[in-house]
């Protein structure tokens, strides 16, 4: 490989192996230290490139694109605070186990603890919170030099997958010169014919990481207790990129049909929605009322979890209240249950271990005993009436006299494009789509920042996720997210990224409502709920959006014309937080109530 000097081979030969090893997209922020490798991603035919000019912002594009292919995007950007504008995205995909990979250039070694310039301490900048660190070596035209740089770009791209997939960070160093610029004698004309110049015919290296498959003796102990049970259930959390790698839902509904369990699904588990999700003539397959219900109902008393700790409350403290045997299935044999109440863990990926199980569960057992029936029938009619109570709440001459934000996430749900890709923001956002997204067989990809579960950077990991994908883009966002990452709002022209926006504004941090601190006033107010009075109007002029303020009895008519519309669409919905919280809590007591009441 040819190059007019070393740090603009360095660029090239980082990249190619990069991209022949199966790279497929990069997010850039501008900067100088970094312009060999921009360069190169610039001039490569066989990637995507994502002109980003914030770094948080383009961190969590990557993020959300990451996300959405459950492959790896590269991140790059400059020496000094830059980098550490990656860290909130590379701690998300940490935690949600979203494979990035994050070049950071850097300034030469020996200028380190020297007070020069954009000069910071890179080194295993973002700690435990990658897969795996490498400091590249000084560039050179060297043939052992420029193997291991062609290795060391081969296995940081595999680092990033596997059975715990997550972020893993190259620093790289650069002397100048930086730019593309003849420095006789730094690259000799012969380096282009060596091995290491010239690179292999397909990836310099390749690696295998396999996943993780059950023994046939390892399911023993989880078959024999689904065999057993009376009274089972499946519980699907969030899920990450490596749980829905060969994950089959009709598989998950073939086991809780042959054990009589009931499978309750997260809005971000992909099992909420789908074909799979049709109820038969006897019982339903899968739940998505169990939030405002659950404790009302029996114990299980065996539970089979995978996935990320549910979103919702009220199931968390159930699972914790219960005596059941509870196995977790976890494909990096990791301990996700906060709540230590699990009596077993599963060091096995979700998707082989149903196969396992559909194989190994006695299929005479096919939940039509008495006590299966009794079982499953509980949840059905707490379900029915569920929704029964939520459609009369629900209802629009209803909803005319007292808006409700839960009804805005019914009906994104409800009415949602079959295929569409539904991002829901942290806060209350995700937290009613937990309750009111009711299950339907259309082809929903819901996602969620549910790892580390923070605020920042909502908006531009939905149109990372939109940028993967032709399906229309639906982002439930607060307010509050929505001013957070209002930086992220320039990818929709940049990045090419088309969106309905629904902003559920009620002018300040409504879930500080559900603690204790609602009652110290002050500080609850200026500290807690902190009202902005900010109008959103101004941000559609400046990003060339259509921005819409909408009646929330009128939403629903203006979310489907978005939705048959070309460009971005940002729906405003105002609403008073303190009286939707009280809201919620009727609704659920009401639930709760009706469910009694059928059992009594």
């Amino acid at each position: 490989m040819s190059a007019p000097n070393r740090a603009t081979l360095w660029g090239r030969v980082l990249v190619d192996e990069l991209v022949t090893s199966g790279l497929e997209a990069v997010c850039i922020a501008p900067g100088s230290r970094s312009t060999p490798l921009t360069v190169a991603f610039a001039a490569h035919p066989e990637i995507d490139v994502y002109s980003h000019l914030d770094e948080r912002s383009a961190a969590f594009f990557a993020l959300g694109r990451a996300r959405r292919t459950g492959e790896p995007t590269a991140l790059v950007c400059t020496s000094g605070t830059a980098a550490a504008n990656f860290h909130p995205a590379v701690m998300e995909a940490d935690q949600a186990r979203v494979p990035l990979l994050v070049l950071t250039a850097d300034r030469p070694a020996e200028l380190r603890d020297s007070g020069a310039n954009q000069t910071v301490d890179q080194v295993k900048l973002y700690g435990d919170a990658v897969r795996w660190y490498a400091e590249l070596p000084d560039p050179e035209a060297d043939e052992r030099k420029v193997r291991s740089l062609r290795t060391t770009a081969g296995r940081a791209l595999a680092e990033t997958g596997g059975p715990d997939p997550g972020p893993v960070h190259l620093n790289c160093p650069f002397r100048k010169p930086l730019e593309p610029l003849e420095v006789p004698g730094d690259v000799p004309e012969a380096f282009a014919e060596t091995l290491a110049g010239a690179g292999r015919d397909g990836p310099f290296i390749e690696t295998e990481t396999g996943s993780m498959t059950p023994e046939a003796n390892q399911m023993r102990p989880l078959v024999r207790a689904l065999e057993d049970a009376k009274r089972p259930l499946i519980v699907a959390g969030p899920a990450d990129p490596a749980a829905l790698v060969g994950l089959e839902p009709d598989h998950v509904v073939a086991v809780a049909d042959r054990i009589g369990a009931p499978i309750l699904a997260d809005p971000l588990s992909n099992l909420r929605f789908g074909p799979h999700v049709e109820a038969d003539a006897d019982h339903r397959r899968v739940y998505g009322g169990y939030d405002g219900y659950i404790d009302t109902l029996q114990e299980p008393d065996v539970v089979v979890r995978f996935g990320a700790s549910p979103t919702s409350k009220p199931l968390r403290h159930a699972l914790r209240d219960s005596d059941a045997r509870q196995f977790l299935l976890d494909s990096a044999g990791a301990w996700r249950e906060a709540t230590f109440t699990a009596t077993e863990l599963l060091a096995a990926a979700p998707g082989p271990a149903f196969e396992a199980l559909l194989e190994a569960v006695d299929s005479s057992n096919d939940g039509t005993a008495d006590d299966e029936n009794e079982w499953l029938a509980g949840f059905d009619t707490a379900e029915q009436r569920h929704w029964r109570v939520h459609d009369d709440a629900l209802a629009p001459e209803t909803l005319e006299a007292d808006p409700f934000e839960g009804a805005v996430l019914a009906t994104v749900f409800e009415d949602a494009p079959d295929p569409a890709t539904v991002f829901v923001s942290n806060s209350m956002p995700i937290r009613d789509a937990d309750r009111f997204g009711r299950p339907r067989p259309a082809d929903l990809t819901v996602l969620g920042n549910r790892g580390a579960s923070g605020i920042d950077g909502i908006t531009s990991t939905a149109l990372g996720a939109g940028s993967a994908t032709d399906e229309p883009l639906v982002l439930v966002t607060g307010d509050l997210a929505f001013y957070h990452d209002s930086n992220g709002l320039l990818a929709v022209d940049r990045c090419n990224v088309d969106a309905t926006i629904v902003l559920l504004d009620n002018d300040g941090g409504g879930i500080f409502h559900k603690l204790p601190i609602e009652d110290f006033e002050p500080p609850f107010t200026e500290q807690f709920k902190t009202p902005h009075g900010l109008e959103f109007e101004a941000l559609g002029d400046l990003y060339g959006l259509e921005f819409e303020r909408v009646d929330p009895v009128d939403f629903a008519p203006a979310y489907r014309r978005s939705l048959e519309r070309a460009g971005t669409q940002v729906l405003a919905v105002a609403f008073d937080s303190e009286t939707n919280h009280r809201r919620r809590d009727t609704l659920r007591k009401r639930v709760c109530a009706s469910v009694r009441d059928e059992r009594a």
